[in-house]
């Protein structure tokens, strides 16, 4: 963890560690955190992609009124949900997560050159 979270309150169990992946790279946080609020306690502030044309996007709201942080679950083969908001998956041991609208990753996203070309 890194010193972005509170050292306490909030609905989280700091007793109970958890080790989940978000594009690949391996994240911690706690019993009661959401993907998003985990990322923000990492210092992840980029979490997609825009659609159309590839702009960074990270967290506007703190509930289901969240625009931007759209994610993907791989929850085995066969088991791939698209589109869900980072403020409600709930963050469990091996949870696999992956942001949206981006290739290859999401800091260089080649993408982005439809910002560039758009008008």
């Amino acid at each position: 963890m890194s010193g972005h979270r509170l050292p306490s309150g909030g609905r989280v169990d700091r007793n109970k560690p958890l080790r989940f992946r978000f594009d690949g790279k391996v994240y911690s946080g706690f019993e009661g955190d959401t993907l998003a609020s985990a990322l923000l306690a990492s210092g992840v502030m980029l979490f997609g992609r825009s659609f159309k044309y590839h702009r960074p996007r990270g967290l506007l709201a703190a509930g289901s009124e969240e625009p931007n942080a759209l994610v993907s679950v791989d929850r085995g083969p066969g088991r791939f949900t698209p589109n869900l908001r980072a403020t409600h998956v709930e963050v469990h041991e091996g949870l696999h997560a992956v942001s949206q609208n981006r290739w290859p990753s999401l800091k260089t996203d080649l993408g982005a050159i439809n910002d560039r070309l758009g008008m």
